[in-house]
């Protein structure tokens, strides 16, 4: 047994803790859990805890359904409990066959590979994501049915007897107590939106930080009687719930985006990397905008970005490189705008990953900066900046993804192939409905 298993050990018996939540995603990148008692931990380190494969989204066929889920200890936390309650922790799964090799349709295996590929050319991956989303007046109780914000609240906007400055305050306080750290929040644009960023980490850490996020935001709008929805785009005529992320890589101490020379700080390296986000672009969104709801964020205005361009300090583009600090190295890193909240971290942040470093391998160029405001230009004018517009719908990035050699080598045939029937299928029965606004426009009239 190594350290980290017997601090998980020992810390499980000095603050009693009853139960520990084993924790996993599906391809999709919903959170799975199952508890075991603190005597069956050990074992589980061991050997894993086996669970039946076919049951998740994506993960096996039924002929060959046998699956182990292993803890990883570094991931212990523990989780605050409500008052009079047992202690629960959780911690994160590695995925396993039962040979004890890696499963492919682990979305979390599918990110360690790639964060492995920038290892071997001597890159640590580095993310920080900016996390927006709704809290709403009640549950959805049936289709249609949109509960209303919290507030009408703008951006940056605090005032007195505040939901959302409650809610951040308590969900802040609950994620710092489970060992994740935060950096910013605040009011978003639209009435009832908010956003918490995250401190930048390693990706992998990142994105478990995400699942545990979305499950305390949601657990603590709860209590307090409030809903919290991390949909891409709920209401029309309002902005959508981005996840900007912020990205850089470092070699060993040393940011291998930075050059101080460059007008942008922007090493040759950190600019391949652009280039790579920008070459791939297309192939990528249907993982970073992975549902139909997505694209009537990306195509419904509010600072989206429909747009493959980069830009420096500008926020209609799809990549900037921020200027916050300019004089100090460790800072400078690019921003990819396009993933929403709603997104699966894991292969988000792989095929971003992928795409930058295929721009370093393969020395792509990067193309001259959009410091124009690319929404208020026009067809002609974006063509004639070379500016390609993103998919603007699931059917379209699905259509360009399946033709993409770098996704199928970033994700792994399996996770690949379920991934792309899954979006298929979502369309299609997307696709079927007869929507509100066809009744609206139509029935009267035809």
């Amino acid at each position: 047994m190594d350290r980290q298993q017997e601090f998980v050990l020992r810390t499980i018996e000095e603050r009693d803790i009853r139960f520990i939540r084993l924790w996993f995603t599906d391809v999709l990148g919903f959170l799975k859990s199952v508890a075991v008692a603190p005597a069956e931990l050990e074992g589980a380190f061991a050997e894993g805890i086996g669970f039946d494969g076919s049951a998740i989204e994506g993960f096996s066929r039924v002929h060959e359904s046998d699956m182990l889920a292993r803890p990883d200890p570094s991931t212990f936390g523990v989780l605050p409990g409500r008052r009079g309650e047992p202690g629960t922790a959780r911690m994160f799964c590695d995925i396993l066959l039962p040979d004890g090799s890696p499963s492919y349709a682990d979305p979390r295996y599918v990110l360690k590979r790639a964060l492995g590929r920038a290892s071997e050319s001597g890159f640590t991956f580095y993310t920080h994501p900016e996390i927006e989303f709704f809290l709403l007046r009640g549950r959805p109780q049936s289709p249609g049915d949109l509960p209303a914000p919290v507030d009408a609240g703008g951006y940056f906007d605090h005032t007195p007897h505040d939901a959302g400055h409650d809610f951040r305050r308590r969900a802040i306080d609950v994620l710092e107590q489970v060992g994740i750290s935060v950096e910013f929040s605040h009011h978003e644009v639209a009435p009832g939106q908010q956003e918490i960023d995250l401190r930048y980490a390693d990706a992998l850490t990142t994105a478990d930080n995400i699942m545990t996020f979305r499950l305390v935001v949601k657990e603590v709008a709860l209590d307090q009687g409030v809903y919290a929805s991390f949909m891409p785009k709920p209401f029309e005529n309002q902005p959508g719930s981005a996840m900007h992320t912020h990205l850089s890589l470092f070699e060993g101490d040393r940011n291998a985006f930075h050059d101080p020379a460059d007008p942008f700080k922007l090493s040759k390296v950190g600019r391949a990397f652009i280039a790579g986000l920008l070459t791939h672009a297309a192939e990528i969104t249907a993982v970073t905008n992975q549902w139909v709801n997505s694209y009537k964020r990306l195509y419904g205005g509010g600072e989206a970005p429909a747009y493959v361009c980069w830009g420096h300090n500008n926020r209609s583009a799809m990549v900037r490189v921020p200027m916050y600090k300019p004089h100090k190295g460790q800072a400078t890193r690019v921003e990819i705008r396009s993933p929403d909240s709603a997104c699966n971290p894991y292969l988000a942040f792989a095929v971003m990953l992928g795409a930058g470093l295929k721009g370093i391998e393969e020395g792509y160029d990067l193309p001259e900066g959009a410091e124009d405001d690319v929404w208020t230009l026009s067809d002609g004018e974006r063509v004639a900046l070379g500016i390609e517009p993103l998919p603007d719908s699931l059917a379209r990035a699905t259509s360009v993804m399946e033709r993409s050699e770098l996704l199928a080598e970033t994700l792994g045939e399996h996770v690949f192939d379920f991934f792309l029937r899954n979006k298929k299928e979502e369309w299609s029965e997307y696709r079927r409905r007869v929507t509100p606004f066809e009744l609206e426009r139509y029935l009267p009239l035809l």
